[in-house]
């Protein structure tokens, strides 16, 4: 077991307090779960009323609606009148006995699909409850998505997801993607030993398979097993493997998708076959690896180029899925906006700050001497990449929204709204960024028939927000944002989702951010960590 050691600021003269990071929260193979005990419902009849419904498909908003469920299923919406107008209490669907939640003037979304998942364990070095995680998720608004490659193993995460299904636990739902990596222990060698081992992810459970790297025969017999067992599939394209497989490859062997970019840049080199690399660069060197990933995309064909349409061209004829997880990289581009954001304070866990911070054995945190010069390489990364996947979505391309948090200071839960800021940059409508939220998102774990849309027949799924996301997508962060009261000239904090609701159980947010705020707040008391904003520099500036 891995000890770090953290120095903490203490109160206001910054004292220095020691504390172990060795505490933990159990054994790898002994994790639990609480048993769920927040959220009122199913109800054999419950009945929204008065909601605007942006109802993922793309089409505008449309209200008031009064929505009725039964049980964990949509069986009725109607539109009850006119925005600003009394509603005729004979227009409603009539209560029969049920459970009512008068929402007059708030917006309901389809829940939010997250199809970047890690349930981290203490193995990464995160030493963080699942039960945060989920929770974190969950408050902000995500229902459904899929992890990949979970750490803990498929038999575990396979057991938390029926557990999940079944709302004995609280959380999204998920569909579980095992790895596939070739350098698994020098298990998989030929072609045989790789359907063999496809086939074992399906007899867990498991419903896809997240691919990273493998020699060509490997990855062939892989993919086209996959396909032929009816597992969906998708791929962070390893850059120590892409020279030899990028997406034009991977995707023609039968790849679904893609997380992040790599193997897309690669696949649209016209002056050269290789990524140039310094001379001295080392893979496992983490500011080598990703100082370079943020200079990757000046060295592929120019937005617009020939080779540039030819390459998402093919893409779009393959019905390709991209997960672009921008908000994983995002730190890049601009250190102290990101480790600094407004929520690390309340809501990250001191294991997983002690994580963040400036670390060589600890993947993502590879702030060792980040400079201005590798944040603008990075501004200039994620101008070409947001060109692509702006470019596709317009070409009728799909892409997801993926948050891939847990390293970077990337927050659980509120980097999914990042990403959800980050596709606007990009260029995406705010109706698009929700549509990419939640009907692209279902159809790319292949969950639409279930998820994804408000729909009668369809799970009763739900983001409930007093303000209007469509106008301002910071409502939706659970700390909110800020806005001048004009009656009282006062600041005031609004926002944060008001209700998230899966399966027909309404989880009251509010409530919710609250325990995830109680969790932090204990934890801290326990390691002797002050309130307020944790340091990153272990021996603090003297004379600032």
């Amino acid at each position: 077991m891995r000890i770090r050691i953290g120095l903490q600021a203490a109160a206001a003269g910054l004292a220095l307090t020691l504390f172990a990071m060795s505490a933990g929260f159990g054994q790898e193979d002994t994790v639990t779960i609480p048993e769920r005990d927040e959220g009122e419902g199913p109800f054999q009849r419950l009945v929204l009323r008065g909601l605007y419904m942006i109802d993922g498909t793309g089409a505008p908003a449309q209200g008031p609606v009064d929505i009725v469920v039964e049980n964990d299923r949509i069986v009725e919406i109607a539109v009850v009148g006119f925005p600003q107008l009394e509603i005729d209490p004979d227009e409603r669907p009539p209560l029969n006995g049920g459970r009512e939640l008068d929402l007059s003037g708030m917006y309901v979304l389809p829940g939010f699909i997250d199809t970047h998942l890690h349930i981290h364990s203490r193995q990464s070095g995160q030493n963080v409850p699942p039960d945060y995680i989920l929770k974190l998720w969950l408050a902000h608004g995500v229902t459904s998505g899929r992890t990949v490659s979970g750490e803990h193993g498929t038999p575990w995460e396979v057991d938390i997801a029926e557990q999940l299904d079944a709302n004995a636990i609280t959380g999204p739902r998920i569909e579980v993607y095992p790895a596939f990596n070739a350098s698994e222990a020098g298990v998989i060698n030929t072609p045989e030993q790789a359907r063999e081992r496809i086939r074992d992810i399906q007899r867990m459970g498991a419903t896809g398979v997240k691919f990273f790297g493998a020699p060509e025969e490997i990855m062939i017999a892989a993919l086209d097993e996959a396909k032929q067992l009816g597992l969906n599939s998708t791929m962070h394209h390893a850059q120590l493997a892409v020279n030899h497989a990028n997406v034009l490859d991977t995707s023609e062997w039968g790849l679904r998708s893609m997380e992040h970019w790599y193997g897309l840049p690669e696949a649209m080199f016209v002056d050269r076959s290789l990524q140039h690399y310094p001379n001295d660069y080392v893979y496992q060197n983490e500011q080598h690896r990703f100082g370079e990933a943020g200079r990757l995309w000046k060295q592929a064909a120019k937005p617009g180029s020939e080779k540039w349409t030819e390459v998402m061209q093919t893409l779009l004829d393959r019905d390709f899925a991209l997960s672009p997880t921008f908000t994983a990289y995002l730190t890049s581009r601009d250190f102290m906006r990101m480790s600094r954001a407004k929520w690390h304070e309340k809501y990250t866990l001191p294991e997983l700050w002690e994580f963040y911070r400036p670390n060589r054995d600890a993947h993502g945190s590879y702030w060792f001497y980040w400079t201005l010069e590798d944040e603008i390489e990075w501004k200039e990364n994620y101008r070409l990449w947001m060109a692509f996947v702006n470019e596709y979505k317009n070409r009728g391309g799909k892409v997801s929204v993926g948050s891939d948090s847990g390293y970077i200071y990337n927050l659980y839960g509120f980097g999914y709204i990042m990403e959800m800021h980050l596709l606007r940059e990009a260029g995406f409508t705010p109706l698009e960024v929700i549509h990419a939220a939640t009907m692209v998102g279902a159809e790319v774990i292949g969950v639409e028939d279930e998820v994804g849309s408000i729909q009668v027949g369809k799970k009763a799924d739900f983001v409930v927000v007093e303000e209007n996301p469509l106008a301002n997508l910071h409502v939706l962060f659970g700390s909110g944002t800020i806005r001048l009261n004009d009656e009282t000239r006062e600041v005031e904090r609004i926002g944060g989702i008001r209700y998230t609701i899966k399966d027909g159980i309404v989880y009251d947010v509010p409530e919710l951010l609250g325990e995830i705020r109680d969790m932090v707040r204990a934890r801290k008391e326990k390691l002797g960590i002050p309130e307020g904003p944790m340091p990153i520099e272990t021996v603090p500036a003297q004379n600032w």
